[in-house]
This record gives structure tokens, C-alpha cells and sequence, in this order.
């Protein structure tokens, strides 16, 4: 019924089948993270369920047109996701590890691409564009998974420095490959013959694009400096963003690169983390409707179907093989990788299981290449990204943390997570209740003091306050006043 009450809604005013639309993509997203909430998933995950539920390949609530209509919510969301990447960059932390995590982010990213592409090429005999592109793609790595458990365990160390550095830099890998994918696929699609500009144009490209980000980032400082509201520092960062994504659109490059390249060089110019923090509360709902976005373009039929395939084989084989060699080849590359930079024992054997996770950059650049690789190729290519997204978001958060605890990076048990001395200033063993008085007190000292200094807090507060006097008078002061009147 609601099916039939949105796409008459489509025929006599398509404004209103769009506003309807999202009001019920946001909705149904929201209750369904109730239910993944209690199974302990993350949310992209229930958002990309709603979308297949919801979309026109299953329930076909929201018409296609609609769909078809919010295509811009790729560059949009993909410009948000990489300008919060940025603030990882810290620069004084490149600087120390900088040359380790690049060679073991290379190990990693290109053994998961090498290995995708001798399975889709050369064992499975898919065709060459099809294969490029989604070995360019088996690169990225999605860092909202482990992050979240990160701050669920409170882990730290030179584990997870080497994780978060690591997924940042994967994913500027991952794009640069990509570029360069896409454009030999072009190539191979058209059928012209294939040149050396074919690679250089691209990464002349992005090499410009993210030059052109480090520009904006620092003309976002003095726009964005502490006197402004937090209302306006709020509006101005959105409209940098969605003035470089729109110069990205007319260019046809992706806004990935130049946009994390804009965080990256605002938060080491200005260490400005409220602004993160700020967009952090902003850009959920954006997030949320190009997951459930993607979620309408998976075509779970098409998965199943045996009729489906990417040449010859059949696409829910081309699935499988991409879900299982991935996890086995980023796993291989970084522990080479850590081999190599000689790193701790606990870093090398666990580092490859935090990196499973792929959702957010994957997804849209799969939609991105879908546009450039078109038909049942493009379709494919979506549905095996979407597909493999959901199973990783499934066991990603598990690995993550699993990563964390056999690394040492966190702990249940008080006394590893403060360490105290068994004797005291006399020499004398101390009791266990003195022990665990002295890990509290340790750990209270740890803890950030809570001091109100933002001037917009304490306008609050002070506005609160006296909002309440006028409406609760005291009654001294109304006695006070009538006297004062006669």
C-alpha cells in the first residue's frame, strides 16, 4: 500500500514523492538500528539492509526515479567521509612513523589488489575492465568499524597508532589505484590502444586535486577562526565542501583524495578538533541516506540468481572468491609488511585483522565505477562491493577488537590497566584493598578534568539562568517590585 501511495505521489507531484521518500529512508533506518543494536552490528550495516528491503529490487517502496535522483549523495557523502579521515594525519606522528606505516600500508594494499586481480583475470578469465577496477577496489579499507571499537575498549599503543595511520594512508592507496584503474578500464571498454598518458594523466590529476585541497584547507583558517558562532563555522566548512566536491563533479575526478587533503592540512594547521567533533553530530543523516542509497541499487536477486555472471562465472561465486581471497591477502600483506619494518611480534600477527572492514570509500567508488563501466558490469560491480560490505561489517567489529585485545592494546583486568608497587614506603607488602585504593586513585588522575572555557557554554548557562528567574520569581522580589510600583 505504500508502495502504490508513493509512486502515484511520483505521477501527480514528484517533489512530494521525494521529500516522502527520504522522511521514510531516515525513518526506517533508524528503527532498524534498533535492531542491529541489539545484535551488537554497527549501523552502516543496518542501513544498507533497509536500503535492499525498501528499494526497487525488493519491496519497492521508493521508485526508481527517486534512486536515480539522489546519484549526487556519492560525492557528497564520499567528500564528509574523507575530510573526517584527515584529522588522522597528524603530522608530528607521520613523522615518527611515517616511512614504517607506508611500507607496511603498500605490503597490504597491494597484495589485496594483486590477488584480487590474478583471481578475477587470470583464474576466473573476467574481463579487463571489470577486473581493474575491482582490484583497485579490494585496496580501501573502512575505518568507521575500528574506530568505534577503539573507543569502546579505550585501547592504545603503538598498536593502534599504527592501525589508525595505517587505515588512513590505505585509503589514499586505494584511491590513487582506483584513478588509475578507472582510466585503463576506459581504455579497455572503448577499445582504443593503451599509452603511458593513460596512467600519468590520472595521477597528474590527483596530484592536482590534492594540492588544490591543501589550498582550501588553508584558506578555511582564517574563515574559521574561534570568534565566529559555532552556527557559521559550521556553515562556512559545509560550503568549502560542497564547493570542492561541485569543482570535482565538473572535473569528473573524485572529491576523495582533495577533500582529505583539506582536513589533513586545516587540523595540522590549527589542531581544531571541535570542528571535527562538530560535523561528527552533523553529517549522520547525509551518511545514512547514501548507505541506504546503496543499499536500493544491490540487486540481491541478481546475487542469487545462477542466470546472473560477470562473463562466465557465476556472480555469487565472483562474491565469495572477492569475500574470502581479500581477507586472506590484506592479512599476508601486513604481516609481511610489519616483517619488513620489523615491528613488535603483537603488531605483526594481529594488524591484519583489524584491516577487514569495508564499507563507506569502497561503496562509493564502486558507485562511482559503475557509472563508468555501465550494464550488467556495472551492476555487478555494486552488487559484489554492497554484498561483501555486509559480511564485513558482520565479522569486522569481532576482528577489531579481537585484533586489540591479543595485541595488549586494552585489558578488563584492573591490574593490567594500571600498574602499582606491592610494597610500600616502609618496605612492607601492601594489602589488596590498599593496592586497588592506590589503581583508583591512579586512575582518576588519568582522567580529563571537566572545566567549562567555551564562551558559547556559558552564554547557554547564563541565558538558562536567568530564562528561569523570569519565569520562577522569587517571591522576596515580587514583594520587592509591588512596593517599588506603589
Amino acid at each position: 500500500m505504500l508502495a502504490d501511495i508513493l509512486h502515484k505521489a511520483e505521477a501527480s507531484s514528484p517533489s512530494a514523492a521525494v521529500i516522502i521518500s527520504i522522511a521514510l529512508m531516515l525513518f526506517l533506518a533508524f528503527l532498524m538500528t534498533r535492531v542491529t543494536k541489539k545484535l551488537k552490528l554497527p549501523n552502516v550495516t543496518a542501513y544498507i539492509i533497509t536500503g535492499i528491503l525498501i528499494g526497487p529490487y525488493c519491496l519497492d517502496f521508493v521508485p526508481m526515479s527517486v534512486v536515480d535522483g539522489m546519484d549526487f549523495l556519492s560525492d557528497i557523502a564520499l567528500a564528509f567521509i574523507a575530510f573526517s579521515t584527515g584529522q588522522f594525519f597528524r603530522f608530528s606522528a607521520l613523522k615518527k612513523n611515517g616511512l614504517k606505516v607506508t611500507v607496511i600500508t603498500l605490503f597490504e594494499a597491494c597484495f589485496a589488489s594483486v590477488a584480487i586481480f590474478i583471481l578475477t583475470y587470470w583464474v576466473l578469465g573476467l574481463s579487463l575492465a571489470f577486473s581493474i577496477v575491482l582490484s583497485a577496489l579490494a585496496a580501501t579499507t573502512a575505518p568507521a568499524s575500528t574506530m568505534m571499537t577503539i573507543r569502546q575498549t579505550g585501547a592504545k599503543g603503538d598498536f593502534v597508532d599504527t592501525l589508525l595511520q595505517t587505515v588512513a594512508l590505505d585509503n589514499i592507496i586505494g584511491l590513487l589505484a582506483y584513478s588509475i584503474a578507472i582510466s585503463l578500464a576506459s581504455v579497455s571498454i572503448s577499445g582504443g590502444s593503451f599509452s603511458i598518458s593513460d596512467v600519468l594523466v590520472p595521477m597528474a590529476s590527483n596530484i592536482g586535486v590534492l594540492l588544490l585541497g591543501c589550498v582550501f584547507g588553508i584558506l578555511m583558517k582564517p574563515l574559521l577562526n574561534q570568534k565566529r558562532s559555532t552556527d557559521n563555522r559550521l556553515i562556512i566548512m559545509i560550503a568549502f565542501l560542497f564547493a570542492f566536491c561541485g569543482i570535482c563533479v565538473i572535473l569528473d575526478i573524485s572529491p576523495l583524495l582533495g577533500c582529505m587533503s583539506m582536513g589533513t592540512v586545516y587540523f595540522n594547521i590549527t589542531d581544531d578538533e571541535k570542528l571535527f567533533k562538530q560535523l561528527n553530530y552533523f553529517n549522520p543523516p547525509i551518511l545514512l541516506l547514501f548507505f541506504v542509497r546503496s543499499g536500493m541499487c544491490f540487486d540481491l536477486s541478481a546475487l542469487m540468481s545462477q542466470a546472473s555472471t560477470v562473463g562466465a562465472v557465476s556472480l555469487l561465486v565472483v562474491g565469495v572468491l572477492y569475500f574470502v581471497i581479500r581477507i586472506i591477502s590484506k592479512y599476508c600483506g601486513a604481516f609481511l609488511g610489519c616483517a619488513v619494518t620489523k615491528k613488535d611480534k603483537k603488531v605483526r600477527n594481529n594488524l591484519g585483522l583489524a584491516l577487514i572492514p569495508q564499507a563507506g570509500v569502497a561503496i562509493g567508488l564502486a558507485a562511482l565505477g559503475a557509472r563508468t563501466l555501465g550494464g550488467e558490469a556495472g551492476d555487478a560491480l555494486q552488487t559484489i562491493i554492497l554484498s561483501s560490505s555486509i559480511l564485513y561489517e558482520l565479522i569486522g567489529p569481532v576482528c577489531a577488537k579481537m585484533s586489540l585485545h591479543l595485541s595488549g592494546s586494552y585489558s578488563d583486568k584492573l591490574e593490567e590497566l594500571v600498574a602499582v608497587s606491592e610494597l610500600n614506603e616502609n618496605g612492607e607488602k601492601k594489602t589488596q584493598l590498599e593496592m586497588l585504593i592506590e589503581r583508583i586513585h591512579k586512575i582518576q588522575e588519568e582522567l580529563p578534568k571537566h572545566t567549562v572555557t567555551e564562551d558559547d557554554e556559558q552564554a547557554f548557562t547564563s541565558a538558562a539562568e536567568e530564562q528561569y528567574e523570569n519565569t520562577h520569581p522569587n517571591p522576596n522580589q515580587l514583594k520587592f517590585g509591588r512596593f517599588k510600583r506603589r
